[in-house]
């Protein structure tokens, strides 16, 4: 049972990012499908589901996965706007795919809003590593 709770530890932020990632794409794939029957494009549903997975996985990953220490307004701000600017480039990868490859070239868009989550799940969480949630550096202690 140690070994077993050793490894949860160890590897916290990946199985959080993991959960609430999940439910980001749980998110992401409800709202793109209670969206698409009003639209007859991709794009349009793609956008707004985007939009409310952007701001579920914001709130997810600032407190149970990365529990960011962000303080005062300059962090706080930084802190967002990487996290939405990251998730734009995302978005618009998203929002690409469904064009292409639904709209244009016919594939199911159900099937391909599901494939194109898999590779913004994976794109996200190293955004989100690498540059956003990073660890307190000079920039937050100097506030």
């Amino acid at each position: 049972m140690d070994k077993i709770k050793a490894l949860f530890i160890k590897y916290r932020e990946v199985i959080s990012y993991l959960f609430f990632g999940g439910l980001t794409t749980v998110v992401n794939y409800a709202a793109y499908l209670l969206t698409a029957p009003f639209f007859n494009t991709t794009t349009i549903p793609t956008a707004i589901a985007w939009v409310l997975a952007v701001i579920f996985a914001y709130v997810t990953n600032r407190i149970f996965v990365f529990h960011s220490q962000a303080r005062g307004a300059k962090a706080l701000l930084r802190e967002i706007l990487s996290f939405f600017g990251a998730r734009v480039l995302s978005g618009i990868v998203d929002v690409g795919i469904m064009w292409v490859f639904a709209d244009h070239l016919g594939f199911n868009d159900k099937l391909m809003k599901l494939a194109s989550n898999v590779f913004v799940v994976i794109f996200n969480y190293i955004a989100s590593k690498l540059i956003i949630f990073r660890k307190s550096g000079k920039d937050e202690k100097h506030g």
